[in-house]
């Protein structure tokens, strides 16, 4: 497959998840909910977790929220991937889509639906709404409770 052609599929995948989100609203029951904004550009998160008994494990994820197709995009597929990880594996996922986005890595076969992400790392303007949702997973996985993840959380100060 052409880079042109590789560059296509990525954008189509993308578009997809924008147009046709599969884990869009709130998670039956939350045990984690935080919000995150992009103030340069306007997109929006609220991030919703539902956790095992003993709250090690991801059992849902869904998000609500309003942006631009990667943001969104990339909400989607993370909620996807996130479902029976356990939070260090979460963690460590978020720290790989980071480095990925810096072209340092990217995700091994079992979720390498998570790559097609990595197109946006060729546009540093744009990372930032690809990154937007992974910081918001990170600060409601960080949190003690739903009580305490009651402000936004903003990727400004990122390197773009």
């Amino acid at each position: 497959m052409t880079l042109g052609n590789l560059r296509d599929l990525y954008q189509q995948v993308i578009l997809e998840h924008y147009k046709k989100p599969k884990h869009k609203g709130k998670t039956a029951v939350v045990h984690r909910q935080q919000r995150g904004h992009n103030p340069s550009c306007g997109d929006t998160i609220e991030l919703t977790l539902q956790l095992n008994e003993a709250g090690d494990r991801i059992e849902d994820a869904k998000f609500e929220g309003e942006g631009c197709a990667i943001a969104m995009a990339s909400a989607d597929l993370m909620a996807g991937a996130l479902r029976g990880k356990s939070v260090d594996e979460a963690l460590e996922m978020v720290q790989r889509f980071q480095n990925m986005m810096k072209g340092e890595a990217e995700f091994p076969k079992e979720q390498r639906k998570l790559n097609v992400m990595q197109g946006v790392s060729q546009f540093p303007v744009r990372i930032k709404c690809a990154n937007l949702t992974w910081h918001t997973l990170k600060a409601a996985l960080e949190s003690a409770n739903v009580e305490t993840a009651n402000g936004f959380v903003s990727n400004e100060k990122e390197d773009a």
